[in-house]
């Protein structure tokens, strides 16, 4: 069995639990979409790049409005959330050339949400054998871009 080895994280839910505000709840409503690695919005619905990605090219799509799971959502939120996640899946398909997705939600901070209270969508493009000894052994992630480069990657797709 292989695993993804996220290390960097810790810092991430350590530092996401003191935080009041919601970053999601932010890039909802953010004007400069450079700045905070917006892809795309529209009316519901914000596609951001994680800043703490499993791998290049992870994509967060959440809905604007601050919602703690997808049971007290909209049906119209949900089917908008998932033409998002085609359209991302599409996009990185074209742009990346992964061998496959981990498509999901962590809904609750037991499950690793680091945003417990605002449910959203995770895209991780997965290639085979990125789930390498270097994680485990080295305690260093390799990454092939940074989110800076993956954002100018990927922005003009989303144009």
């Amino acid at each position: 069995m292989e695993y993804i080895v996220a290390p960097w994280r810790g810092k991430y839910l350590q530092e996401g639990i003191c935080k009041k505000e919601c970053f999601l709840c932010e890039a909802g409503t953010a004007e400069d979409l450079a700045a905070r690695f917006i892809l795309a919005q529209n009316e519901r619905t914000v596609v951001l790049l994680n800043l703490y990605p499993y791998t290049g090219g992870h994509i967060l799509i959440a809905p604007k409005e601050h919602i703690s799971s997808p049971l007290l959502a909209s049906p119209e939120l949900l089917s908008e959330m998932q033409e998002q996640a085609l359209r991302v899946i599409k996009i990185l398909e074209e742009s990346y050339h992964p061998h496959g997705f981990n498509v999901g939600m962590n809904i609750g901070r037991a499950a690793g949400a680091g945003v417990p209270d605002h449910f959203h969508l995770h895209i991780v493009p997965r290639w085979e054998g990125d789930a390498n000894f270097m994680p485990l052994l080295g305690e260093v992630k390799v990454m092939f871009e940074g989110v800076e480069q993956t954002y100018q990657r990927l922005r003009p797709f989303f144009s």
